[in-house]
C-alpha cells in the first residue's frame, strides 16, 4: 500500500478514536454526581412537629427573606411553611395555589402578591425600564387575580391574613414609586369586602426605609427581614389565639 493511500486511513482512524474518546468522557462527566443546588432556608420543606397548628406564608422574595426568622420566633408554637418557590405574581399564584395548598389543612395562612405584578417586563420576559416595557399584571387584572385567589385561600376554613406590598424605592429597576400604594389599595378593597385581616408591612416598612431596605432595591437587609418577621409573626399569634 503507497504511502498516498495510507495518509487518508490513518486520519479516519485518528478522527473514530477522538470522536469514541470524546463520547466516553462526555459520558463519564454525565454519570459523576453533580453539585446540589444549594435551597435557600426559607424554600427547605419541614417536617410538622406533631399538635402544633400550620401556618403557610406565601409570597415572593420578600417573604422568603422574613420566612426563616418566623419561623425562629414561632418555634415551640406553630409549624411554618413557605411553599418551595418565590410565588411571584397573582397569575402565577392562580397557576399554582392547589399545590401550594396540598391536602393538609391549615390553621393560618398569611399571604401577599404585588411586587411581581407591577414590574414592567420586555417582549422577552425580563425585567426592563418603564418606557421600554409593560407591567406584568396591569392593576385591574391584578384585582380580578387577587379577588379569585381569596376565594380559593378561603375554601381552606384557614384564618387568612393579606399582607400589603412593602414600598418600591427611588432607584429600583424595572419598578416605578407609588405603583405599590396604588396596587395596594386595590387588593385592600378586596380584602374589606371579604373581611380579611390585613398585617401592613408598608405601612410599617415605608418611614424605616432607610434603616432596614437596601439602597435603590426593593430587597430588605437581613436585619430589615428580622424586623419584618417580628410583624409578621405577631399578626399570625394573634390570628391563632382568636381560634
Amino acid at each position: 500500500m503507497s504511502a498516498r493511500t495510507m495518509r487518508p486511513m490513518l486520519i479516519g482512524m485518528v478522527l473514530t478514536v477522538a470522536v469514541a474518546f470524546g463520547t466516553v468522557a462526555s459520558a463519564a462527566q454525565a454519570a459523576a454526581p453533580q453539585p446540589k443546588r444549594r435551597v435557600p432556608g426559607a424554600l427547605q420543606q419541614i417536617e410538622d412537629v406533631s399538635g402544633l397548628p400550620r401556618v403557610l406564608l406565601i409570597g415572593d422574595s420578600i417573604s422568603m427573606g422574613y420566612t426563616v426568622p418566623v419561623r425562629e420566633l414561632l418555634k415551640g408554637k406553630a409549624n411554618v411553611h413557605h411553599p418551595p418557590t418565590n410565588c411571584g405574581p397573582t397569575t402565577c399564584g392562580l397557576e399554582h395555589l392547589d399545590a401550594w395548598l396540598g391536602e393538609k389543612p391549615w390553621d393560618v395562612i398569611h399571604f401577599n402578591f404585588g411586587l411581581h405584578d407591577l414590574k414592567y417586563m420586555n417582549e422577552k420576559g425580563g425585567l426592563t425600564d418603564v418606557a421600554k416595557g409593560t407591567q406584568q399584571v396591569p392593576i385591574e387584572a391584578y384585582r380580578k387575580n387577587m379577588e379569585q385567589i381569596v376565594q380559593r385561600l378561603e375554601k381552606t376554613g384557614a384564618a387568612l391574613i393579606w399582607t400589603s406590598t412593602t414600598p418600591v424605592p427611588e432607584g429600583a429597576g424595572g419598578r416605578v414609586v407609588g405603583d405599590a400604594a396604588r396596587y395596594n389599595a386595590v387588593a385592600a378593597e378586596v380584602m374589606k369586602a371579604h373581611g380579611i385581616a390585613v398585617d401592613d408591612l408598608y405601612g410599617f416598612a415605608k418611614p424605616r426605609l432607610e434603616k432596614i431596605q437596601r439602597p435603590k432595591n426593593v430587597h430588605f437587609t437581613p436585619e430589615g427581614s428580622k424586623a419584618l418577621a417580628e410583624q409578621v409573626a405577631k399578626h399570625v399569634l394573634e390570628a391563632l389565639e382568636k381560634r
